[in-house]
């Protein structure tokens, strides 16, 4: 897929990578595939990137990727393996590994609050501190958390210290980048 052409077929919402200001693509438009991963698609439009979510693949002539949630339901328990699952579905759009194998999540903590379902904190990094997608990847992350039922409320802390390295990173993930 990376690198095909697609055209939109109906006018589809987007998110400008790496601001994560909502954009519209008219019917039409013509779009190159950067990448697709993780329930998402970044495209190249004129030379700038967006990342259009999967609930609206319709529009640009593909299939709806399944739900991060799953055939969760709202009165299931939540573990950490249920949250690190959905996180290996967050990807740095210029990046083809997900972030919890780049080891950018360094503490998942589950709340489970009072009026029922769960709260979820999140305490993560960047590759760099002044990486751009760090606006895209959190709201990212916000945003897919709350497709599980359970989840009622996310906070996200963004933090440098320790500063991220490719240490941290899964073998899998220095394999894939040649990061070794």
């Amino acid at each position: 897929m990376k690198g095909d052409l697609i055209h939109v077929i109906a006018d589809c919402p987007a998110s400008h990578v790496p601001m994560g200001t909502l954009v519209q693509l008219p019917a039409g438009t013509q779009a190159m595939v950067v990448q697709e991963l993780g329930g998402s698609i970044t495209l190249n439009v004129n030379g700038n990137m967006v990342s259009v979510s999967g609930e609206n693949f319709p529009a640009l002539g593909l299939s709806q990727p399944e739900s991060v949630a799953g055939d969760m339901h709202e009165d299931d328990p939540l573990d950490e393996e249920q949250v690190k699952k959905v996180l290996q579905t967050c990807f740095d759009p210029e990046i083809p590994v997900n972030i919890f194998d780049l080891g950018l999540i360094y503490d998942i903590h589950i709340v489970d609050m009072d009026e029922g379902g769960y709260a979820v904190d999140i305490t993560m990094t960047l590759t760099a501190a002044g990486c751009g997608m760090g606006p895209f990847i959190v709201d990212d992350v916000r945003y897919k958390l709350k497709q599980m039922p359970q989840v009622k409320e996310v906070d996200i802390e963004l933090v440098f210290e320790p500063a991220w390295n490719k240490h941290m990173m899964s073998d899998a993930a220095q394999l894939e980048l040649g990061m070794f």
